[in-house]
C-alpha cells in the first residue's frame, strides 16, 4: 500500500529469512569481522583480475545465504542485485531533472521491459502526479553482478543506485513478495576496493594522496533472502528516494554530497508514516562517513527533526576500527549491505534492536560525468525492518 507520496507499507510484512556477508582482508581487520560469514586474505580471491574477484564475492554471499535458508537455488524465483562497476549516468541525471522518486534498473537492452514489469502504464500526467520513475540505460554495465547471475542461474533483475543499491533491492524484494509475486527473492549488493577505486578516484598503485574527506571502498558482498513466510526480521515499509543535487562536484567528498539526499528521504519517511525519529531504535545511513553524517545531523536539526545522536549511526563509521586508514570512513555498495545484513540483522535476532530504519545512500556520478564538469546527483532509499513485538 502506498502511504503518503513515496512510502510503501507492507501489510504482510515479508521476512528476511537468511542473510550472508563476505569480505576482504581490510574487513577482516575491522570492527565487525566476527559478523562476516567468510573473509578473504587477499583482494584477488584466486582470480586474474579484481573485477572477476568482485564477481566471486557476490556468488559466495549468495550461496552462503541459500545454505543458511536450506534452499536450493532452483527454489529462488528472482535475483535482484547490483554493484558499482560503471554507472547509468544519463538516466540518473534525467531523474535529477524530473525530481521523481527513482529506481535505477539495468538489463542492458532488456531494460525497457524490466522497467515495464515493475511499472503500470501512465499517460497524460503532470510529473508531480507520477509517484516513481523506474528506468535505466546502456552507459557502462554492472558486469560483476550480471556475471554472478550467470553462475547462479536465477531470473535476474539488475538494479543500480550506486551505494544505495542494497536498500533499493530490499525495497523491491519486499514489494514483490508482499503482493504474492515470489516465494523467495535473493537480493544484495557488492563492491571491491581495487576494482572501484580506480574508477571513482585513482588506482591504488598510483599512490595518489587523498584528502581527509575521502572514503575507503569496502570489499565485500551482503545479501538477504526475502520471503512472505518464515522466521526472521520483517520488512514493514520502504521509502523511495528522489535524486538530490546540491551542486557539489568533488568526488573526494561524496559523503557531503549525499547527506542532503539522506535527509530528504528520512524526512519523507517520517512524514509519510506520521511518526517521529524516536520510533526507531536505530536510524543508520549507508556511507556518509564522518563529514556526511555531521552534515546530515545539522540539516535534520535545521529542519526541525529531533534525533538522538546515539540512535543515528552510519554504516561507513561502524565497519572499521579506529586507526585503520579510511579517512572519513567506509563507502561502496557493499558498505550498507554487509553492515545491515551481516551485523545489524544479527543484533536484531539477539533482541538488541527491535526497529531499525536503514537508509542506504548513493552518489550517481561516473568518471565521465566528472570529466564533463557535472555536479554529483545523489539518492537515498530507506527500508524499515522490525523484529519482535508487533512486527
Amino acid at each position: 500500500m502506498l502511504k503518503g507520496h513515496r512510502t510503501w507499507v507492507f501489510a504482510n510484512k515479508p521476512a528476511i529469512i537468511a542473510t550472508a556477508a563476505v569480505g576482504g582482508p581490510f574487513e577482516a581487520n575491522g570492527r565487525l569481522a566476527e559478523d562476516f560469514d567468510l573473509l578473504h586474505e587477499d583482494l584477488w580471491l584466486g582470480e586474474e583480475s579484481y573485477e572477476k574477484a568482485h564477481r566471486v564475492l557476490m556468488e559466495e554471499a549468495a550461496f552462503q545465504a541459500m545454505e543458511k535458508a536450506g534452499l536450493e537455488k532452483e527454489k529462488v524465483q528472482f535475483l535482484i542485485a547490483g554493484d558499482l562497476i560503471n554507472q547509468m549516468t544519463p538516466t540518473s541525471f534525467a531523474a535529477r531533472t524530473l525530481g521523481m522518486p527513482y529506481l535505477g534498473v539495468f538489463g542492458a537492452c532488456s531494460t525497457s521491459m524490466e522497467g515495464l514489469a515493475f511499472s503500470a502504464e501512465f499517460s497524460g500526467l503532470e510529473k508531480e502526479k507520477v509517484q516513481f520513475l523506474i528506468a535505466g540505460d546502456l552507459i557502462n554495465q554492472m558486469t560483476p553482478t550480471s556475471f554472478a547471475a550467470r553462475t547462479l542461474g536465477m531470473p535476474y533483475l539488475g538494479v543500480f543506485g550506486a551505494c544505495s543499491t542494497s536498500m533499493e533491492g530490499l525495497a523491491l524484494s519486499a514489494f514483490i513478495t508482499n503482493y504474492g509475486g515470489a516465494d523467495y527473492i535473493l537480493t544484495g549488493a557488492s563492491s571491491h576496493n581495487a576494482a572501484v577505486e580506480k574508477q571513482f578516484r585513482y588506482p591504488t598503485e598510483y599512490g595518489g594522496q587523498k584528502p581527509p574527506t575521502a572514503q575507503w571502498t569496502v570489499t565485500g558482498a551482503g545479501v538477504a533472502i526475502v520471503s512472505p513466510k518464515g522466521d526472521g526480521p520483517r520488512v514493514t515499509a520502504a521509502t523511495i528516494g528522489r535524486v538530490v543535487d546540491m551542486g557539489l562536484a568533488d568526488p573526494f567528498n561524496m559523503g557531503g554530497a549525499m547527506a542532503p539526499a539522506a535527509v530528504d528521504t528520512i524526512e519523507a519517511h517520517l512524514r509519510d508514516m506520521q511518526i517521529d525519529a524516536s520510533y526507531y531504535d536505530l536510524i543508520v545511513t549507508g556511507d556518509l562517513g564522518r563529514i556526511g553524517r555531521q552534515v546530515s545531523l545539522d540539516l535534520l536539526r535545521q529542519h526541525g527533526i529531533d534525533i538522538d545522536e546515539e540512535r543515528y549511526q552510519d554504516c561507513g563509521l561502524l565497519i572499521y576500527r579506529d586507526g585503520q586508514p579510511v579517512l572519513s570512513g567506509a563507502s561502496g555498495a557493499a558498505c550498507s549491505a554487509v553492515v545491515v545484513y551481516g551485523h545489524l540483522i544479527k543484533r536484531m535476532r539477539r533482541g538488541e534492536l527491535k526497529r531499525i530504519l536503514a537508509v542506504a545512500t548513493g552518489a550517481l556520478l561516473s568518471p565521465l560525468s566528472f570529466q564533463q564538469n557535472e555536479t554529483i546527483p545523489c539518492i537515498a532509499h530507506a527500508v524499515a525492518i522490525e523484529y519482535g513485538g508487533e512486527a
